[in-house]
């Protein structure tokens, strides 16, 4: 089968771009590695307790700043619940809380309490970033990455606001602690601002390009942040819905080998199982790495290319700590994110975010309880020579995590109930970030923005987006590259792209919290409330057990169900059906071999699910 569109990668960069080119019409195909897409955006389950895999706390779903994924939904026509968090984070600095308020005025004025000598210096940086912001990043609203903005969508922005524009460009090539410095003499403040820079993109303030400041220090408070209501299983998967309901295809658990040239351009895509995928244009949503070390090989490239590609600096591997634990540890005070700064003068080990996403979600797991995703760098040697010598370094990172969790929460280590590592080669397993480089190449001086991957390769139907690409690290980040991805695409085929127009209505709903399990349904009729119900028992186990034997995605079809794609759960359903010939099914066997079965004696009601799907 050929394709108008191949996306190899089913993040949340290649799913956009996928999605809006189903909406357009195209016929794309998603090919992802894994069994779940979304890449470092969405779940895992244990024992009917959720946890979110990676991307826990959102940004780009406000109506005011830079939205890109409120302009995306939009665009897709497709609604999301997001929860809307009172405090963007909470940052652990030397003894002191530093509540992020969306006001930044309330914030600066909390900042100065820290450092009330800077008190001045921080409201008037503060005051001409948030110019710079609004200039530049707000008023004339542009989804679209560097490489691919119309000069014409920048020109009225330019000619009302010149200055703003000049100085905006002058920092294209300076360090953001060149700007620090025009503003403030205490070097604490330069500890503290370093610790919110490796936060936001893995680097210093030595190394951060000052282009990113204004984005890096202001937007946040400007948009707001965010948790899809339900766990983020819903941001991957209304994507995926919106895929499978224009007739476009997810080819999971399917992994691209190579891409395959002819007459000097792409032409199709190898697969592990050794079928062959053509297309018009192809679309890649991953690493540099993986493209020039793996995907094209050195017929097709330059040596210049592929040493370019091998010495891109990437971020520092990462290792999760995710945790259930009993509720009341967790103080009432606690914001959903906590950053914890262990050692104020440098980057090392003790330097960790904690992510508590059912403090506002209360859907997650049991009322009595709380999950916890604790994320920061490893640098410790993870290449084992033995499975014995790796489980004890993964033993060692678990207590060492436990114990930084336990500075800032008394109690927690013996309040745990669960407790599970992912080590960085665990994080490549699963989403093929090179040495469990979480944000790919560091957004540094030197390789930010034009000395990264463009939009556009050196071939006219091949494209690329992504954390390797020049928007660099973050959901917002990455779904801007999908975007323009698809434009760049749906501008060569001579069709309409997508750009802002003030009249788009609005599809992203915000709703109370905390949000319960009754709140999910109110908003849909009783015979499908019922079956998402019932399909969002499943476990999603990573070796199902209710599929032995049987080559039917049950897995994916609970999946998608949960998140009302009933059209791509149907279409595995007949697709069974058509390769096995039946004209009925009887699951009765998968749920006896349900693991929810097994554990509980109350299994998934897999049979009642698909016969629904089949009456649609």
């Amino acid at each position: 089968m050929k394709y108008d569109v191949v996306i190899i990668g089913g993040g949340l960069s290649g799913l956009t771009a996928g999605s809006l080119l189903a909406k357009s019409g195209l016929h794309i195909v998603v090919i992802d590695k894994s069994y779940n897409p979304g890449g470092s955006c969405g779940i895992f389950k244990r024992d009917n307790v959720i946890f979110d895999q990676g991307a826990a706390m959102l940004y780009g779903f406000g109506e005011k700043g830079f939205n890109p994924h409120r302009f995306v939904f939009n665009c897709l026509e497709e609604p999301i619940d997001m929860i809307k968090h009172d405090l963007l984070y909470c940052v652990n600095f030397k003894g002191h809380r530093i509540k992020f308020w969306p006001d930044i005025d309330k914030f600066t004025e909390e900042l100065a309490q820290v450092f009330p000598t800077q008190r001045e210096n921080i409201k008037r940086f503060y005051h001409d970033m948030l110019q710079l912001y609004q200039h530049v990043m707000v008023e004339n609203p542009s989804y679209s990455t560097p490489d691919e903005t119309d000069s014409r969508e920048s020109l009225a922005g330019m000619l009302k606001h010149p200055l703003s524009y000049l100085k905006f460009f002058s920092y294209l090539n300076r360090s953001v602690e060149d700007i620090l410095k025009k503003y403030f003499t205490d070097p604490e403040i330069f500890k503290f601002f370093d610790k919110l820079t490796s936060t936001y993109c893995y680097t210093t303030v030595k190394e951060s390009p000052a282009i990113l400041a204004a984005v890096m220090f202001i937007d946040n408070h400007i948009g707001g942040s965010y948790y899809p209501a339900g766990s983020t299983i819903n941001l991957p998967g209304k994507l995926e819905k919106v895929i499978e309901e224009n007739n476009g295809y997810m080819l999971l658990k399917t992994e691209v080998v190579k891409i395959l040239f002819q007459d000097n351009k792409p032409y199709a895509v190898a697969l592990k199982n050794g079928d062959i995928i053509q297309a018009d244009n192809f679309i890649y949503s991953g690493t540099v790495w993986n493209l020039y070390g793996k995907l094209i090989d050195k017929l097709n490239t330059s040596s210049k290319k592929i040493a370019w590609a091998k010495k891109q600096i990437p971020t520092y591997p990462s290792v999760v700590l995710y945790a259930y634990i009993d509720k009341q540890v967790i103080p009432d005070d606690t914001a959903p994110l906590e950053m914890l700064i262990g050692n104020p003068d440098k980057l090392d080990e003790s330097e960790v975010t904690a992510y508590i996403p059912s403090i506002d979600d209360n859907t997650l797991c049991p009322e009595d309880g709380h999950v916890v995703m604790a994320i920061g760098p490893t640098f410790e040697n993870w290449k084992c020579e033995t499975q014995l010598a790796f489980i004890k370094i993964k033993n060692i990172e678990r207590e060492r995590l436990l114990a930084i969790l336990e500075k800032r929460f008394p109690g927690f280590q013996s309040a745990v109930r669960f407790a599970e590592i992912a080590s960085p080669l665990t994080i490549e397993r699963y989403t093929n970030k090179n040495g469990g480089a979480v944000a790919g190449p560091k957004q540094m001086l030197g390789q930010h923005l034009f000395n990264r991957l463009h939009t556009k390769s050196e071939w006219n139907n091949l494209f690329y987006c992504g954390e390797s690409t020049v928007m660099g690290t973050g959901t917002p980040a990455v779904t801007t590259s999908g975007l323009s991805a698809a434009n760049a695409i749906l501008k060569k085929l001579g069709l309409l792209g997508y750009h802002y127009q003030k009249s788009m209505k609005n599809y992203v709903r915000i709703v109370e919290k905390p949000y319960t399990e009754e709140m999910k349904y109110v908003k849909i009729n009783k015979a499908d409330a019922k079956i998402i119900y019932q399909a969002s028992a499943c476990q999603y186990c990573q070796n199902p057990l209710c599929s032995k034997n049987i080559n039917l995605d049950i897995r994916g079809i609970m999946r998608r169900s949960t998140v009302g794609n009933f059209t791509g759960a149907k279409k595995l359903v007949t697709k069974y059906m058509e390769e096995t010939g039946l004209q009925k099914l009887s699951l009765k066997n998968c749920e006896q071999r349900c693991i929810q079965n097994v554990k509980h004696g109350k299994p998934v009601q897999i049979e009642s699910v698909v016969d629904y799907l089949l009456d649609l």
